[in-house]
């Protein structure tokens, strides 16, 4: 794990405890995929919609990280009158495509962005970052269904598949997605250099939608939190806090 990566997970924790809010373990989990589409796949043109709208913590460490929002704003996670509350709220910031959080909406809300592109002739691509739990929502799969028909090639949506979706139907998402007729990718959603080559636009065949199927560890970087249920949305104590930012030095 590079130093980059680390000091976005550190700011995870730091925010995280003296707000005493935000789904940590979720927000863990996308690091590597928000580095990747902030450093080298968004373009000024493109959108991006966090869908699994809990994890905005993780989102604004990484807006952070790259300059889009200040320390100050960061440190008003979740306070009254704050631009940065627990779930992404759409004028809040001039970044934010979509109000997410309410699991479902992201992927449909990303293919009307998608197909309004392609209608007005306009360019740019829309990237929308789901939970695998949210996948089983019925608005979720009328959104697949609906971008494979209209040949929504400027949509790619990344599946955060990190398994901790309760008797969630998630295994046979990329048959759900090839079915459909979209062009399915697994990778492992902690390598950047597997986001970067398989998330760039010259991977995305013609007149096909991509899936990326993205393998990750929810509460990835922290031992305690890793693959722990208890760590969905939980706070920190002290000692927690202190042993987190200890193991991500």
């Amino acid at each position: 794990m590079n130093s980059e990566l680390k000091d976005i997970r550190r700011k995870i924790i730091e925010i995280a405890y003296n707000s005493q809010e935000g789904h940590i373990a979720s927000s863990l989990s996308i690091v590597e995929i928000l580095y990747s589409l902030y450093k080298d796949i968004l373009k000024s043109d493109d959108y991006f919609i966090l869908s699994k709208g809990h994890a905005a913590l993780g989102w604004y460490a990484a807006l952070n990280h790259f300059g889009h929002i200040s320390d100050i704003e960061l440190e008003t996670f979740c306070k009254e009158n704050t631009c940065l509350p627990g779930h992404p709220v759409r004028n809040k910031l001039l970044c934010i495509s979509a109000s997410t959080g309410s699991l479902g909406h992201g992927l449909p809300m990303g293919a009307g962005i998608a197909l309004g592109l392609k209608a007005s002739g306009r360019k740019g691509k829309v990237y929308v970052l789901v939970g695998d739990g949210e996948m089983n929502e019925g608005s979720s799969m009328e959104a697949v269904n609906l971008a494979a028909y209209h040949e929504l090639d400027n949509l790619c949506c990344i599946v955060d598949y990190n398994g901790s979706a309760d008797r969630a139907l998630t295994t046979h998402l990329p048959g759900v997605f090839s079915g459909f007729g979209w062009c399915i990718t697994q990778i492992s959603g902690h390598s950047t250099y597997d986001i970067n080559y398989y998330i760039s636009k010259e991977a995305i065949p013609p007149k096909i939608p991509l899936a990326i199927i993205a393998r990750t560890v929810k509460g990835c970087g922290v031992s305690f939190m890793e693959n722990n249920p208890e760590w969905h949305h939980k706070k920190l104590n002290k000692e927690q806090y202190e042993l987190a930012m200890e193991e991500l030095k």
